[in-house]
């Protein structure tokens, strides 16, 4: 079915909706406005090069992702905040027209999705903002890569899983706690059914230092409270098979340029640890007393449900690439290379 978007609001949020495969139905396809002939202005000495188009790039790991793509792509880096910087569009997910405006003046060949609402209780408390941002925003972008024949990935979560069982491959039927695992789950399918050639990444917890404010990069908020004396409380139930911001972002580029690869991955190390532990180790390799990591073992008054088992298996991804992604251990090591 073929209609415009631009009008329709985002989907009301009913956790009993979501089916087996996270699906609230049919996804419609939007054909933009036809593109305008002039490529992006200003990018004279990029002409060369494939045109990336990384929507999301404020964050945490959109840093990363711009640093890793910048010598193979031509990057464009889209925000809804408009910088007026060479090299950037105004975009915002939420507004069909605004997906359609951006990709009109990029022309992009490939397209990296790191634009969401991440904060798991936010998203709790604003479930509608949240799949106006996580689920319309992805099925937005998927309807503008289909009409502009680009390549897309999107990044998801282990949060598509209540976390019940030790270790979820590709396949297992994602079973979402909080508004924001099915927000996500939603995407997942809304991307997949519009563009069958799209890339979904899922990964359980991403470490790094951001190297700047506003991020949600965990090891800046809790380095900066160590070196301040405070001591900060980790859960001790919660597991999770960490990647290292870095690696994740080098691994992204790398599958999006290779136009062979397709469909759901997962990616993570090959073992998992608690929430706790990992504190603990993040702690030593900072140079910090294990004194200031201390256990959370109730669940915090307004916390959003989590999985207590995120690990997810990645026999699949590699099989088909090489990354470097090896123990916990290792990816702690590389967040202080």
């Amino acid at each position: 079915m073929v209609r415009s978007l631009g009008t329709e609001s985002a989907p009301t949020y009913n956790k009993a909706a979501t089916n087996a495969h996270g699906s609230f139905g049919d996804h419609d396809v939007v054909w933009l406005e036809a593109p305008v002939a002039s490529r992006f202005p200003g990018r004279l000495d990029e002409m060369s090069k494939q045109r990336l188009l990384i929507i999301g790039t404020s964050g945490f790991l959109g840093t990363y992702a711009v640093q890793s793509s910048a010598e193979r792509f031509d990057v464009i880096r889209g925000d809804r905040s408009s910088s007026n910087q060479p090299g950037t569009v105004q975009l915002d997910v939420a507004d069909s027209s605004s997906v359609n405006r951006a990709f009109r003046q990029v022309q992009p060949n490939y397209v990296l999705l790191l634009a969401a609402m991440s904060d798991i209780d936010r998203c709790e408390a604003a479930p509608e903002l949240a799949f106006a941002t996580n689920a319309r925003g992805a099925e937005h972008v998927a309807n503008a890569c289909a009409r502009a024949n680009a390549r897309l990935l999107f990044t998801s979560t282990a949060a598509v899983f209540d976390g019940k069982k030790h270790g979820y491959r590709e396949e297992a039927e994602v079973s979402p706690l909080s508004v924001y695992g099915s927000s996500k789950a939603w995407a997942e399918n809304a991307v997949r059914s519009l563009l069958p050639s799209a890339i979904v990444l899922r990964f359980a917890l991403v470490l790094g230092f951001a190297g700047k404010s506003g991020t949600n990069a965990m090891l800046d908020t809790v380095v900066q409270k160590w070196k301040a004396g405070q001591p900060v409380s980790f859960p001790t139930r919660e597991t999770r098979n960490p990647v290292d911001a870095d690696s994740l972002s080098k691994i992204m580029i790398g599958m999006l340029a290779n136009d062979q690869v397709s469909g759901l991955y997962h990616v993570g190390a090959t073992d998992s640890i608690s929430r706790f532990e990992l504190g603990k180790r993040l702690a030593a390799r900072a140079g910090f007393s294990s004194d200031l990591v201390r256990p959370l073992n109730a669940t915090a008054p307004g916390r959003a449900p989590r999985g207590e088992d995120h690990f997810l298996l990645t026999d699949k991804i590699r099989k088909v690439w090489n990354l470097g992604v090896q123990t916990s251990d290792q990816v702690i090591e590389r967040c202080f290379s």
